[in-house]
C-alpha cells in the first residue's frame, strides 16, 4: 500500500462484513517525526493525518485511486496520544457510484470514539 504517511501507521488486519463495510485494525508509530512537532511533550495525532488513513484505506479496499472531494460531519471527538493509545479501529462503510465513492467512518480506541466522518472522494483514472 503506497502511503504519503510513510512509517506513520501499520495495518495490523481487516474484515469485511457481508454488507461490505470494513473493520480496520491499524497501530500508530509513536516515534514517527510527525509526533516530535505535533506537540513536544504532549503528542496528538493530528487530525488531517487520520484522515489520511481513512482514504488511504479507503483506496486500498476498493483498488482505486481517490481524491477528496466533500467531507461533512466530521467530528473529532478525543484526543489520539500515540503512546497512551496507539491501536484504533477503523470502521468503513463504503459505496460506489460511477464516479464517486462514499465512506462513513468512525474510529475509535476501545470504547473511546476518536472521529467521526462522512466523506465523498472522486475516482481517479
Amino acid at each position: 500500500m503506497q502511503t504519503i504517511l510513510r512509517d506513520f501507521y501499520t495495518l495490523q488486519s481487516y474484515d469485511q462484513a457481508e454488507n461490505g463495510s470494513f473493520t480496520a485494525h491499524i497501530s500508530l508509530n509513536k516515534d514517527h517525526d510527525i509526533f516530535k512537532g505535533h506537540f513536544p511533550g504532549n503528542p496528538v495525532t493530528p487530525g488531517v493525518c487520520m484522515m489520511q488513513i481513512v482514504k488511504e484505506l479507503s483506496e486500498e479496499f476498493t483498488g482505486l485511486k481517490l481524491f477528496l472531494k466533500t467531507a461533512s460531519n466530521v467530528k473529532f471527538m478525543a484526543i489520539i496520544n500515540p503512546f497512551e493509545t496507539p491501536d484504533l479501529t477503523l470502521k468503513l462503510d463504503i459505496s460506489q457510484t460511477e464516479e464517486e465513492v462514499k465512506v462513513k467512518n468512525t474510529t475509535s480506541f476501545g470504547e473511546t470514539i476518536a472521529l467521526k466522518m462522512s466523506v465523498n472522494y472522486q475516482k481517479l483514472t
